[in-house]
């Protein structure tokens, strides 16, 4: 009896949390395979969301202890349904300066919920279409980083914006 009590109760927990997190309009993970290529683009779809109310956007990183940088550099672009597409090149803080990982988890892996944008309104209705890869490279290097390691999931999340 004793055996079973842990897994029910974790499962039990996880379903507390999920269902806790009413802010939530969008939520998706993709996993990296062992290493995230700098010519890999991870790609998330929009295909419905209201055209009126703001939202704060971000991007989800779990990573684990292969990840041997500090800081994380990567370029987002959102593609509207009209055909605008804005592209940003992005830096994140990953660890202090004592080298503790800034994010949240157990064990070997963390996660970062990163801010991409806030108090944005979708105006366009229709599909939208975000995309991120890697940017990052070595100091004094010109060529990216071929493959980063320690990267394990990928996610963009949009949150209605609490009152």
């Amino acid at each position: 009896m004793h055996k079973l009590f842990l897994p029910v109760l974790l499962v039990f927990l996880g379903c507390l949390v999920l269902s806790c997190d009413s802010n939530r309009v969008y939520d998706e993970y993709q996993t990296i395979p062992s290493t995230w290529n700098k010519d890999s683009i991870v790609t998330f779809n929009l295909k419905t969301i209201d055209s009126v109310k703001p939202y704060n956007v971000f991007i989800n990183i779990r990573n684990n202890s292969d990840f041997d940088y500090s800081n994380l550099f990567l370029i987002a672009q959102i593609k509207f349904p009209q055909g605008k597409v804005i592209t940003d090149t992005l830096e994140y803080e990953m660890a202090a300066p004592n080298g503790e990982w800034l994010g949240t988890g157990f064990g070997d892996v963390k996660e970062s919920k990163l801010w991409y944008k806030q108090n944005v309104i979708f105006e366009e209705t229709g599909n939208y279409k975000f995309s991120l890869q890697q940017a990052m490279r070595k100091n004094g290097n010109v060529e990216g980083i071929e493959n980063l390691e320690g990267i394990t999931e990928v996610g963009f999340r949009i949150e209605d914006i609490q009152n």
